[in-house]
C-alpha cells in the first residue's frame, strides 16, 4: 500500500480585493467541513464584497452576487473536490474568472511532467503555446503556458493559462489554471494571477 500524501496548498498572502477564495471541500482541508450551508457562505461573502468597495449594491445587487458565487461554487468545487478554487472580478457584478490549483505526489521526470502539466505541448492548440519558465517566490522554479484551444461546441477559443511546479522538499507537484472565451478578461486579470502565483506555498500537516 502506498504512503499517503500529506502536503497540502497554503496561500501566503492574497489581495482580497479581486479573489473570492474558496479552500477544498473534501472535509479535510479548509472551513468546509464546518460550513454546511455554502450558500449561506456565500451570501455573506456578498455583502462583503459591498461594503469592502463602499459600494450600493441596490435592491438586487447582494442576491445577485451571492448567486453567481454559490453557482461558481457548486460548478467547481462541489463537495468532495480537493482543489482550490479562486475567483476573480474587478466589480462585484463582474462574471468571476476561475482560477484552480490542486496538489499532487510526484511523478516522473521534472520537466517532461512540468510540460504535461501545463499542456505545454498541447496538440489541438490552436497555436503553439507560449511556455517560459516562472520563478514562484514560495515554490521555486515552474514552469507557465499560454495557449489558444478550439472548441468543438462553439466558434470561439478558450484563452488557456497554466502553472506548475515541482517542489522536491516535498516530494510535490503543484499546478494552477484558468480557463475563458474571454481573452480581454485573461489579459486584464494577468497581473492578478501572476500575483496569485506567487502566493502559493505548500503546508505539511
Amino acid at each position: 500500500m502506498s504512503e499517503p500524501f500529506y502536503p497540502v496548498i497554503d496561500i501566503e498572502y492574497i489581495d482580497p480585493y479581486p479573489w473570492t477564495v474558496i479552500p477544498p471541500r473534501d472535509g479535510e482541508v479548509g472551513p468546509f467541513e464546518e460550513w454546511g450551508d455554502i450558500r449561506s457562505w456565500c451570501r455573506e461573502e456578498a455583502v462583503d464584497l459591498w461594503l469592502d468597495r463602499e459600494l450600493d449594491p441596490g435592491p438586487n445587487g447582494i442576491d445577485f452576487v451571492a448567486s453567481t458565487l454559490a453557482r461558481c461554487a457548486e460548478y467547481l468545487s462541489p463537495p468532495g473536490t480537493d482543489h482550490w478554487l479562486f475567483l476573480h472580478r474587478d466589480h462585484p457584478t463582474d462574471m468571476p474568472l476561475a482560477v484552480l490549483a490542486d496538489i499532487g505526489p510526484v511523478s516522473g521526470a521534472r520537466d517532461e511532467t512540468l510540460r504535461v502539466l501545463t499542456l505545454a505541448d498541447d496538440p489541438h492548440a490552436a497555436q503553439t503555446p507560449t511556455v517560459r519558465r516562472f520563478n514562484s517566490r514560495h515554490l521555486g522554479e515552474g514552469l507557465t503556458a499560454f495557449r489558444y484551444l478550439p472548441q468543438e461546441d462553439s466558434p470561439h477559443l478558450l484563452a488557456c493559462v497554466r502553472y506548475a511546479w515541482r517542489v522536491e522538499e516535498h516530494g510535490a507537484d503543484v499546478v494552477m489554471w484558468t480557463a475563458t472565451e474571454d481573452v480581454s478578461r485573461v489579459m486584464q486579470a494577468s497581473r492578478d494571477v501572476e500575483n496569485l502565483a506567487h502566493s502559493l506555498a505548500i503546508y505539511v500537516p
